[in-house]
C-alpha cells in the first residue's frame, strides 16, 4: 500500500470527484454560520496547482510552515505541503492571544522557507515574522504564489508527482505543558497508519460516516481527526474555528445534531463546558442519537465530566456508549487507544494511597481516600508496555509505571534534536530476550497502569508532586481546589511543587471566577477553604496559595494546563500583587 497523503487524496478524488470532501462553517459575519465547501476534485485540483507552484519555488525537502487562520486556505495549504515534497508545519496565525512566544519559538525552532497564510492575515503574519531576529521566511498567501508563475486552474506539471511513504510529511509542534515546543518529525506512513488505526478504533467507514470538529488544525489531533483522517478514509470533514466553539459552544452540537455518522474530538473541558453553557432552549434544538463517537481526551477525563454531559444531553439523544474515553499523543502521531466501542464508559475508584505508591487496587469503601480513573480501552495497532521508569522494566498489569509505544504512527524524531530523539524514540527495556533483535520503544512520560485489560492514564511523569517522599497526582489536588469554593474558576487551576527548607513544598495557582467582583474581598476565605480541604484529602499542607486573576494561569496552545510555566512564573514573582498570595505562617 502506498502509504502517503498524495496517494490518499488522489484516490479519494477518483472514488467520489463529486461528494463532500471539507465544508468550513465560518461564523465570523453570520452568527448562523456561512458554508463554504469543496468536493474531492476541486479538493485535488486545487492542492495540485499548489503543490506545483511550491516545487516550482524549491520547497521540496524544506519547510513550509502554516500561520493562518483555520478555514480552508489552511486545509488546502497543508495537504499542498506535503504532497509537494515540502514538510508542512501547522502552526497558528499571530494574533492568537498568549502565544507569540511558542509560535516565534516554532518558527525559529523549523525555520522554514515558506509561511503560508490567508489574504486577511498576510499583513499581521508578515509583520510578526519580520520582527523575529535572525528570521528568513518569505510570508505568502496560494493566491500571491500562484500569480507568479502560472494562472490558477493550469497543472503545469504534468500530474502528480508523490513523495515517498518515509519522507516526512509534517512537524508536529508539542503542545508544550512542560518545555517549550519541540517538533516532532511525523512521516507520511506514521501519519496514514494513524489515521487508519483512528478508522478502525472508532468504526468510520466512507459513505457512512463524517467527521464534526473545531478542535485547532495546529493540534496533533485536530490536524489528524479533521484533515488526515477524512482523506485516507475518504469521509466529509466539517469544522469550525475553535474561537466560534468558545463563544457558542451549541454551535458544534448544532453541527453533529445536522451531520449524521459523525466522529468528533475534545478535550475534557469542552465537553463540561457544553453542559454548563448549552441553555435549556439551545438543547431543544438538538438531536445527537445519532452521533457516532465523542471523542474525550487530551487532558485528565473526568467521571464528573461524563455524567454531567450526560445529564444535560442524555434527554436530545446522546446515548453514553457514544463517548469514547482516548488516549494519545504527538510522538505516536496522536491516537493511541480509545475505550471499546458500543461499551459505556469504565470508570473505577483506586486507593488514592496504593495507587500513589504504585500499585492500581480498587477501593473497597470504607471512607478510604480514593482516586477515581477513566479507562481508556487497548491500543490499536500498535503495542503499549508499562515500565518502570528507573529499572526500565517491564512491570505487570495492577502496577503504575511510565507508558512505553511501539508501531507504525511513532514518530521518526524531534527535529533537529537527536540527543533528546535518541532518549524518548529509541529507548531499550531491560531484560528483552537477547537473542530477539532490540526493539526500540517511545518513552510518552506518561503515567499508566493496566487493570482488568484497559489502559488508564495517571499523570505527566513531570508532573507528580513529590512531598516528602511521597507522590501526589496534581490533578487530584486541583480537583480538590476546584472543588472547595465557588470563587475558583474550574479548569483554570495549577498545583505543583517548588523547593523550600528542608525540602519540596505545594504550591496552588488557581484563578478567581470571571464574574468576582471584588476578588480581593473573599481571598482570605478562599485560602482557608483551599488549605482546608486539600489537608483533609490529602493530608497536605499547602504551602502557598494564589488566587489569580482570570486568564494568568498559561495553558499550552491544545488547552492542557501548563504546569511547569506556571511554576516558572510563580517562582519569577508574577503573582505578588493577585488579589490572594499567601504563604503558610509557621504554625500553620
Amino acid at each position: 500500500m502506498d502509504e502517503t497523503i498524495s496517494h490518499h487524496l488522489t484516490r479519494a478524488a477518483a472514488q467520489a470527484p463529486v461528494d463532500k470532501a471539507f465544508t468550513f462553517v465560518d461564523f465570523s459575519t453570520d452568527r448562523e454560520g456561512v458554508s463554504t465547501s469543496l468536493t474531492w476534485r476541486q479538493l485535488e485540483k486545487r492542492v495540485r496547482i499548489l503543490a506545483a507552484a511550491l516545487r516550482h519555488g524549491g520547497a521540496a525537502g524544506e519547510r513550509v510552515a502554516l500561520v493562518g487562520p483555520q478555514n480552508l486556505d489552511y486545509v488546502v495549504g497543508f495537504l499542498a505541503a506535503t504532497c509537494a515534497g515540502a514538510i508542512a508545519v501547522p502552526l497558528f496565525p499571530p494574533v492568537l492571544p498568549g502565544h507569540a512566544e511558542k509560535l516565534a519559538a516554532a518558527l525559529a525552532d523549523a525555520d522554514p522557507v515558506l509561511a503560508l497564510t490567508s489574504p486577511g492575515s498576510l499583513q499581521d503574519a508578515e509583520k510578526f515574522c519580520a520582527d523575529q531576529s535572525g528570521l528568513r521566511v518569505r510570508v505568502t498567501t496560494e493566491e500571491d504564489l500562484l500569480s507568479g508563475w502560472t494562472a490558477p486552474g493550469e497543472a503545469a506539471d504534468g500530474g502528480p508527482s508523490h513523495p515517498g511513504p518515509g519522507q516526512l510529511a509534517y512537524l508536529q509542534y508539542t503542545s508544550g505543558s512542560t518545555r517549550m515546543p519541540s517538533g516532532v518529525e511525523i512521516t507520511h506512513a506514521n501519519v496514514c497508519a494513524n489515521a487508519r488505526q483512528a478508522l478502525t478504533a472508532y468504526g468510520i467507514r466512507a459513505g457512512r460516516n463524517c467527521t464534526v470538529g473545531w478542535l485547532p488544525l495546529y493540534h496533533d489531533m485536530g490536524l489528524v481527526l479533521a484533515v488526515v483522517l477524512p482523506v485516507v478514509g475518504n469521509v466529509h470533514s466539517v469544522f469550525m474555528d475553535p474561537l466560534a466553539f468558545v463563544q457558542q459552544p451549541v454551535r458544534w452540537l448544532r453541527l453533529l445534531s445536522g451531520h449524521p455518522g459523525a466522529l468528533t474530538a475534545a478535550p475534557n473541558f469542552a465537553y463540561d463546558y457544553c453542559a454548563r453553557r448549552v441553555t435549556a432552549e439551545e438543547r431543544a434544538t438538538l438531536s445527537l442519537g445519532s452521533v457516532t463517537a465523542m471523542v474525550n481526551g487530551s487532558e485528565p477525563i473526568a467521571e464528573q465530566t461524563l455524567q454531567r454531559f450526560q445529564h444535560a444531553f442524555g434527554p436530545v439523544g446522546a446515548v453514553p456508549t457514544a463517548m469514547r474515553p482516548s488516549y494519545g499523543l504527538a510522538e505516536a502521531t496522536v491516537f493511541v487507544s480509545a475505550s471499546p466501542a458500543g461499551e459505556v464508559p469504565t470508570v473505577t475508584s483506586f486507593d488514592r494511597d496504593a495507587l500513589a505508591a504504585g500499585t492500581a487496587r480498587p477501593a473497597e469503601g470504607g471512607g478510604q481516600a480514593v482516586t477515581c480513573l477513566v479507562g481508556c480501552g487497548r491500543p490499536t495497532g500498535q503495542e503499549a508496555a508499562i515500565v518502570d521508569p528507573v529499572s526500565l522494566v517491564r512491570l505487570p498489569e495492577g502496577r503504575v509505571g511510565e507508558i512505553w509505544l511501539r508501531g507504525p504512527n511513532v514518530g521518526r524524531g524531534y527535529w533537529q534534536n537527536p540527543k533528546q530523539s535518541e532518549a524518548t524514540f529509541r529507548a531499550a527495556l531491560h531484560g528483552d530476550d537477547p537473542g530477539e533483535r532490540p526493539q526500540r520503544w517511545l518513552r510518552t512520560g506518561d503515567l499508566g497502569v493496566r487493570h482488568d485489560g484497559h489502559l488508564y492514564i495517571t499523570g505527566r511523569l513531570k508532573d507528580l508532586v513529590i512531598i516528602d517522599g511521597t507522590n501526589h497526582y496534581p490533578q487530584d489536588i486541583e480537583h480538590t481546589v476546584e472543588n472547595a469554593h465557588p470563587a475558583i474558576r474550574r479548569h483554570h487551576t495549577a498545583a505543583f511543587s517548588v523547593p523550600a527548607d528542608g525540602g519540596e513544598r505545594l504550591v496552588v495557582v488557581a484563578e478567581h471566577a470571571r464574574d468576582l467582583a471584588e476578588p480581593h474581598r473573599v481571598g482570605d476565605e478562599v485560602t482557608r477553604a483551599v488549605r482546608m480541604a486539600v489537608s483533609a484529602a490529602h493530608a497536605l499542607a499547602v504551602h502557598d496559595f494564589v488566587l489569580a486573576p482570570p486568564g494568568t494561569v498559561p495553558q499550552t496552545t491544545s488547552g492542557k494546563i501548563a504546569r511547569g510555566a506556571c511554576r516558572e512564573r510563580y517562582l519569577r514573582g508574577a503573582w505578588i500583587s493577585a488579589p490572594c498570595a499567601q504563604k503558610e505562617t509557621d504554625n500553620v
